[in-house]
């Protein structure tokens, strides 16, 4: 209630209109609203179980009057006209019927569902006997053909209105992303939040149409095709703070599904120890960004932090004596004095094509947003060679994968173990809010299970889970869960043998790799997470 009065104070809406923004945001029952009105008009109800019969009136409007401003008379006697009215009342509907009958109203309140039944009792007869027998199922979900009326759909203030309270929401919520789904007789909406997704209010079905014709015209997409993927990026101030939305559109099988990642500058901290990275892996990590050229590679799934912690490793590298170039797709944060550059495959800009030219443009240091293919790895290693320290990331699930899943695609073995110098594979869990996490001992077969006493020296061993009853779940922020594999001469070795990661992993692990899960139980144990998080997350591996 409190967020939509503030609402309708920021944008100077009626009362009628606030109560509408209530009701589609469900903090109102509409049968309670009808009851409330019922009381103060002194007046009964209109139950289409009740069997009531019409009286026949004169022409008070079209079916179309009464759709738009939920009203349908339904008795014209010389002292009132009676009018069914759905919540909430459309004022200007009726002082128009005041307007034509020259007499004053008796209004009986239905439900919106009530009204609908009301209007296909007065007006079947109008459409003809064919219209009886006809019932379209899915009028809710058809989207117009006309593109004009589409975006005419889309320009409306009540449709502005929920795009905008939807993102005011993912703001207030630290949202990540907003997912946006239509269903076959809903419209969901959902947000992740420290990578998972909770649900949010769910504006009507019928206004799924409009919503996303509305956000793909701030996205600059097409919106008449509806068949196809398409991809933008919206720049938007809320709250005095500038946003960066990427939208993705997919078909689906009830309308276009539509996912937006928020990027907030102010929000995003280039800088390892805020990330959650251990003090003796930072300072690995810049052993290996000190030196003048080779391959280093961040890799993990969607959504794990690659791109932030490569972006913190060009932020420290980059100096007045060095020159950055990057290749994206696509460009999540402009990092001043680094040339960054979007790839664009539908003029033949792409990864590899960008690499060719900019190895001319005399780099030190080059950024691949993602080795996709056999091409771009080759000349990302080949630069690499000729003198250039190469950062990119690739999707496996470990470090010691990375290998496996390079050889794979087709890069020679010779050439990744003359270039490759380091992998961190990464992934991100929530973590507990200082305040409100709970300790508790640790149960000898947790310890047992996990071997957690070989990761700590203090007894009882403890560890902490959260206070559920909090905001967020106990839960606020993520951090980093990361296994550096640092390449020597023994894993090139093996590497030249082709080995598989899990030798290679074997090997590495005997010079003290710490592998995701190991990283995680200590993190549990220091209470910055809590070991189902951990467990959530790794698998247990």
């Amino acid at each position: 209630m409190a967020r939509a009065t503030r609402l309708a104070e920021a944008e100077g809406l009626s009362d009628e209109s606030l109560l509408g923004t209530l009701l589609r945001l469900g903090a109102v029952k509409e049968a309670e609203v009808v009851a409330a009105y019922t009381r103060l008009l002194n007046t009964s109800p209109w139950d289409p179980a009740a069997g009531e019969a019409l009286e026949p009136v004169d022409d008070f409007g079209s079916e179309r009057f009464a759709r738009h401003h939920g009203l349908v008379v339904i008795d014209d006697a010389p002292t009132a006209t009676t009018v069914v009215a759905s919540v909430p009342l459309s004022m200007p509907g009726l002082q128009a019927l005041v307007y034509r009958g020259q007499k004053p109203l008796v209004i009986r309140v239905a439900t919106r569902e009530a009204l609908e039944a009301l209007i296909e009792r007065r007006y079947s007869d109008a459409r003809g006997a064919e219209g009886e027998t006809v019932e379209t199922l899915d009028d809710a979900q058809a989207v117009p053909d006309d593109i004009e009326q589409l975006k005419d759909m889309a320009s409306e203030a009540p449709v502005i209105r929920l795009v905008n309270l939807i993102l005011q929401q993912a703001l207030e919520r630290r949202a990540s992303d907003i997912h946006i789904e239509p269903f076959e007789n809903q419209l969901k909406v959902r947000y992740r939040v420290d990578g998972v997704l909770i649900e949010g209010e769910a504006p009507p079905a019928g206004y799924a149409a409009a919503m996303i014709s509305r956000l793909k015209i701030l996205a600059r997409l097409d919106i008449a095709e509806r068949r196809l993927p398409q991809d933008g990026r919206i720049m938007i101030r809320i709250q005095g703070r500038e946003l960066d939305l990427r939208v993705s559109t997919v078909p689906t099988s009830f309308g276009e599904s539509v996912v937006m990642r928020l990027l907030d500058r102010r929000t995003v901290s280039l800088d390892f120890a805020s990330l959650g990275i251990a003090e003796t892996t930072i300072d690995n990590i810049r052993r290996l960004l000190e030196r003048p050229h080779g391959v280093f590679l961040v890799t993990g799934p969607t959504g794990s932090g690659k791109t932030t912690t490569l972006y913190t490793a060009l932020s420290g590298l980059n100096t007045e004596q060095r020159k950055i170039i990057t290749v994206e797709d696509p460009v999540e944060y402009q990092l001043p004095g680094i040339n960054q550059i979007q790839v664009k495959p539908s003029i033949g800009l792409g990864f590899a094509a960008s690499l060719r030219s900019i190895v001319r443009q005399d780099p030190d240091v080059i950024m691949i947003g993602e080795m996709r293919d056999l091409e771009t790895s080759r000349i990302a290693i080949q630069s690499s060679l000729t003198g250039h320290l190469v950062l990119s990331t690739l999707h496996t699930n470990s470090a010691s994968a990375s290998i496996t899943r390079l050889l794979d695609m087709g890069v020679e073995s010779y050439l990744l173990a003359s270039t490759l110098e380091g992998i961190l594979a990464q992934r991100l869990v929530r973590r507990l809010d200082p305040e409100s996490r709970i300790a508790f001992e640790a149960p000898q077969a947790l310890i047992e299970r996990h071997r957690l006493d070989r990761y700590t020296e203090a007894r009882p061993i403890m560890l902490y889970r959260p206070d559920e009853s909090k905001p967020g779940g106990g839960y606020h922020g993520r951090s980093a869960l990361t296994e550096l594999l640092m390449m020597d001469d023994e894993l090139r070795g093996l590497l030249m043998q082709q080995v598989d990661a899990a030798s290679l992993e074997t090997a590495a692990r005997r010079k003290g790799l710490e592998t995701l899960y190991e990283n995680g139980l200590r993190q549990a144990l220091a209470g910055t997470t809590s070991l189902d998080e951990v467990l959530r997350v790794t698998g247990g591996d």
